[in-house]
């Protein structure tokens, strides 16, 4: 019965295991796969298709798009800019990517998730206040108030934000494990499906008027 019930619990880990490794970019097959739209004369492996490894080149494993600033004129005062695999093909299979984040004063970069990734997020130059919150049912928030140089890590899955809490612009780097990170910006998702989540569920959800909900929703729409 003993041995019966530790082959169960092999067998029980094993799988957590399993499941666990397939939630995360699996490691790559063979030394370069750079991703390609057109699948004629290619292997479909880590959501990409890989160029032929004989006719790659130097230039696809480099991207200039992080060295200009982001348009931070907009409503939240932030402009995140992104080195995935839909922007760097030379990322494909290696499970990894950066984004730059500008931010004019007072900007914020709004809480969200990486559903597929942690972040390692790097100050280039100004004053942030970062943060993120942990899931249920603690909820506990851990925040630190960075400046240039300054490293902050970010677990995958959980909520956090970024804050500008200085008078002049910002501006940070971060290093996520995947290549593809997914974003969920929590306002913006839930205010602004489609179509529309039904107000009556946001409103008890929230503990909010209908009212206000709708406002909210013909805000994010």
């Amino acid at each position: 019965m003993k041995k019966g019930v530790s082959f169960l619990v092999a067998v029980a880990f094993m799988a957590l295991a399993s499941f666990l490794t397939s939630a995360f970019d699996p490691s790559p097959l063979q030394d370069i796969c750079v991703g390609i739209n057109d699948p004629k004369n290619a292997v479909f492996v880590n959501g990409k298709f890989c160029k032929d490894p004989n006719l790659t080149v130097a230039d696809d494993f480099f991207y200039q798009g992080l060295k200009n600033p982001g348009d931070t004129q907009n409503l939240v005062g932030s402009s995140v800019t992104f080195a995935t695999i839909e922007q760097f093909p030379g990322l494909n299979t290696l499970g990894i990517s950066m984004v730059r984040i500008d931010y004019a004063p007072y900007g914020v970069n709004t809480p969200h998730i990486h559903p597929r990734a942690a972040e390692i997020f790097t100050v280039l130059d100004g004053t942030l206040l970062a943060g993120f919150v942990t899931s249920n049912p603690e909820h506990r928030f851990f925040s630190k108030v960075l400046n240039k140089g300054d490293v902050f890590a970010f677990p995958v899955g959980l909520l956090h934000f970024q804050y500008n809490i200085g008078h002049t612009n910002a501006v940070a780097i971060a290093a996520l494990s995947s290549q593809y990170p997914g974003v969920i910006t929590i306002a913006n998702t839930t205010f602004g499906s489609n179509p529309p989540i039904n107000p009556d569920i946001l409103a008890k959800s929230f503990q909010l008027d209908r009212k206000v909900v709708q406002y909210l929703q013909a805000r994010f729409q």
